[in-house]
């Protein structure tokens, strides 16, 4: 709650919050995640709040809505399970965004610990034909020196011309400029870690949340 309040202090007003316990079916953190959310929608009705992490029904969706999400996050589900998300679309669309999480290209899923023989580029071509109306592109690094996979993000904009939003490799001034440089990509996501460690990042005008 300290870095939140820190954010909000910062004058902050776009959040991404995720429960990776429940992207690895490990448990739940909804309760953890409802507070964040009341907390963030006390500081202004502007703020937008994106909840992902194991959403895998209508219900749970719903859940976060009425907590006042803005938009919800779906990956492992596409993957796993079509017909939720086709009821998912059918309720949510508008408030949908779906996750490519991708090491050096190669999807990831169940909260990063499952590999799939699919590429990210292609796997983007799938998410747009079924009906989303924005994609995250979550780049995993293969370690804390590797640089952002900037050729996969641009590739998924072309491609998909809808849209795109990178996050989880950036952490330096140097790489939001970079990710400026890519037509196509309307925003990019921050560990809010690295935004302790640097806050001039939050100086530079790349929206999360478009």
């Amino acid at each position: 709650m300290e870095v939140l309040d820190w954010l909000l202090d910062q004058g902050c007003c776009r959040f991404a919050l995720v429960d990776v316990d429940a992207a690895r079916s490990q448990g739940s953190n909804r309760d953890l995640i409802g507070t964040l959310i009341r907390r963030i929608r006390q500081s202004g009705p502007k703020v937008c709040i994106q909840v992902g992490g194991g959403i895998c029904s209508s219900d749970h969706a719903q859940h976060f809505l009425n907590l006042g999400a803005t938009w919800l996050l779906v990956g492992t589900v596409i993957h796993r399970y079509p017909m939720v998300v086709d009821q998912l679309l059918a309720r949510f669309q508008d408030h949908l965004m779906a996750s490519v999480d991708a090491r050096e290209g190669d999807v990831q899923i169940a909260g990063r610990r499952e590999a799939k023989k699919l590429r990210a580029t292609h796997m983007a071509g799938n998410i747009r034909d079924l009906g989303f109306r924005r994609l995250l592109f979550a780049d995993i690094p293969a370690d804390e020196t590797s640089d952002p996979d900037f050729q996969t993000a641009r590739d998924i904009c072309e491609q998909t011309r809808m849209p795109v939003f990178m996050g989880g490799s950036l952490r330096s001034q140097a790489h939001l400029r970079q990710a400026e440089e890519i037509r196509g990509l309307q925003g990019v996501f921050v560990d809010a870690l690295f935004l302790l460690d640097s806050p001039k990042m939050l100086l530079l005008p790349v929206s999360p949340c478009a």
